[in-house]
């Protein structure tokens, strides 16, 4: 496997996550990263997660990774930062972090791989994708039930 066909399966890996969440949340693009023998994909929630809704926001992704047979490396059961970070059978490392303000953000790392060039990832956005900016702004779109006040 070399880094484009890690990439490739990164992206697989993100989408799959982002389908098992119901209701569906906003997404955009994080930037994407390689190392000497590694590619790290991210995507940004836009949506925004209350406070409340966030445990089952957590609890969505856990059970999806774990009926998909991830290994679960680690949880944060921080209320302010909570955070899951996971690895697949083939390797992968998956972390699901919340972050400033409640911004959900997720991240597929590669094992080390044949080195090869990397192209931006083919799968469209679900929000706004910001290019030219310096930084994704904070989640800014509401969902009725992922930004709702009660859990």
């Amino acid at each position: 496997m070399d880094m484009q066909e890690a990439a490739n399966r990164a992206d697989e890996i993100l989408d799959v996550i982002f389908k098992e969440i119901n209701p569906e949340v906003k997404w955009t693009h994080g930037p994407t990263t390689t190392g000497s023998c590694d590619v790290t994909r991210r995507r940004t929630v836009m949506t925004i997660v209350s406070a409340e809704r966030r445990g089952s926001f957590l609890g969505v992704v856990d059970r999806a990774w774990r009926e998909s047979g991830y290994r679960m490396k680690s949880i944060n059961n921080d209320p302010e930062a909570p955070a899951i970070f996971a690895q697949t059978r083939d390797r992968f490392g998956v972390s699901l972090i919340v972050g400033g303000e409640g911004q959900v953000f997720f991240e597929v790392d590669t094992p080390c791989v044949d080195e090869s060039e990397v192209a931006e990832s083919t799968t469209k956005a679900t929000a706004p994708t910001y290019e030219g900016m310096e930084r994704i702004p904070r989640p800014n779109i509401r969902s009725s039930f992922w930004s709702a006040g009660a859990p």
